[in-house]
């Protein structure tokens, strides 16, 4: 299975760093995995709702090119399905079974995503109804992956 994650801005501390890092190493043995980071766009104090549009939109449009055509995209978004790490990982392993060996985890930026990204994708997935940074959402997601992959393959990780 290839999965990339598509994520807006780049990982600034170094604790967050670290953790990415070591699940991109846990995550060697089962998968290809690949992390692509794109600009994020500085939203000034009190922007008007169509300066965000526009704001989001520039990122959407860098989301967008890293996307391949046969690539199931899921988003994440507080609005997604949520599913227990159980169902998450049975629902991965179903998707590469049914020939679905590139998936694209799409992370947005502090504003969320654009529409055009939204209707891009397979499919909407929320971890919780709060928000976390996306710095934090990317270790959280990773975790989750390697979870899965733990689960699928009958490891006590999960426990």
């Amino acid at each position: 299975m290839n999965i990339t994650i598509v994520t807006v801005g780049k990982i600034k501390e170094k604790y967050f760093r670290d953790a990415i890092a070591e699940y991109q190493k846990r995550l060697s043995k089962y998968c290809k995995l690949d992390i692509i980071e794109v600009a994020d766009e500085k939203t000034p104090d009190r922007a008007s709702e169509a300066l965000e549009d526009q704001i989001k939109q520039r990122e959407a449009d860098r989301i967008l090119k890293n996307i391949k055509e046969n690539a199931y995209c899921i988003v994440l978004t507080i609005d997604g399905q949520k599913r227990d790490s159980v169902n998450l990982a049975e629902h991965i392993e179903r998707l590469g079974l049914s020939g679905k060996s590139n998936l694209v985890f799409v992370i947005g930026g502090s504003l969320g995503l654009h529409d055009s990204v939204l209707e891009r994708a397979d499919e909407k997935l929320s971890f919780s109804d709060m928000t976390f940074p996306h710095q934090l959402m990317r270790v959280i997601l990773m975790e989750q992956i390697y979870r899965c992959y733990r689960i699928i393959n009958g490891a006590p990780y999960h426990k």
